[in-house]
């Protein structure tokens, strides 16, 4: 009788035992989240996300904090429900080169200025921006070489609060009839006032470019300024396609002046030769006549 009743009891004692092992095993047994790694931006400037298994525009948005339309602009070829798929490289964003491009960069981001305007408003200020096809690879933007599309405009601040991105365009100013440049915190026509989230206040800021594909850059690609309120700052970068480097005249020049030199210098060694010949002949017979 006794046995009958420690059976009776001992039966809840297993089964919460039973349950305790069933929990510990599902535990053990569920996957283990890695850790995220944000990718780094590469020569040309562009941050790439490759896509995984279980991503959605949303969840790269929110990963890489970028808001969900500047994600769809920086990578048109999204449909309108924003689908993608396993492997897809996505463009995230901009910043510097996490290495040196193939050609040796030029100087600074050229020209930089930073022009006072008359009336300072609201302790902001504006960064006008331009990526321009730099054909002869100088660095330097001539009258004829004008905007580059496909690329991207990166501003942000060194302290954080503002970042903002932009495609780069090939308009151009009908006013200034100039290559149209890309200007943060400016107000545009019809509005008042722009939103707090897109005011540029004064400060330091990281002004970045992302050049299109086939291209090379001709000035560094991440540049630092500082401005005031009231202040208008210019900046310019320059790429130069890699098809005008492939077939460069002056470097045929410089082959045929090489030739014709090489030529004209072999002449004059076989006429020294040929001098030299003769004279020897001559002293030769001047001797002899001199014996006899």
């Amino acid at each position: 009788m006794k046995t009958k009743h420690l059976f009776l009891f001992s039966l809840p004692v297993l089964f919460v035992l039973l349950l305790m092992l069933s929990f510990s095993a599902e535990a053990s047994s569920s996957p283990q989240i890695g850790q995220f790694q944000t990718p780094t931006a590469g020569p040309d400037g562009r941050i790439i996300y490759t896509v995984r298994d279980g991503d959605s525009c949303q969840r790269i948005a929110l990963l890489h904090n970028v808001d969900l339309n500047q994600l769809r602009s920086l990578n048109p070829e999204l449909d309108e429900n924003c689908t993608v798929i396993l492997g897809q490289k996505l463009m995230i964003g901009v910043g510097g080169p996490a290495s040196e491009p193939t050609l040796t960069p030029g100087p600074s981001p050229t020209p930089t200025e930073v022009l006072p305007t008359p009336t300072p408003f609201g302790g902001t200020t504006e960064v006008c921006v331009l990526l321009f096809e730099d054909t002869n690879g100088n660095a330097l933007r001539e009258e004829t070489e004008l905007g580059l599309a496909g690329g991207a405009i990166s501003v942000t601040n060194s302290l954080g609060g503002y970042s903002q991105t932009r495609n780069s365009i090939s308009e151009i100013d009908l006013e200034t009839e100039e290559p149209a440049y890309i200007c943060f915190g400016e107000i545009p026509d019809g509005l008042d006032q722009l939103p707090d989230s897109e005011k540029l206040p004064e400060g330091k800021y990281t002004v970045s470019a992302a050049i299109p594909d086939g291209y090379n850059p001709t000035i560094d690609l991440s540049y630092s300024i500082e401005v005031k309120a009231g202040d208008r700052a210019f900046v310019a970068f320059g790429a130069q396609s890699q098809a005008s480097t492939l077939d460069d005249p002056t470097a045929d020049e410089g082959g045929g002046q090489s030739a014709l030199l090489g030529i004209v210098g072999a002449v004059l060694l076989l006429g020294g030769a040929g001098l030299g010949w003769y004279a020897m002949r001559m002293g030769k017979s001047s001797s002899k006549v001199k014996y006899q």
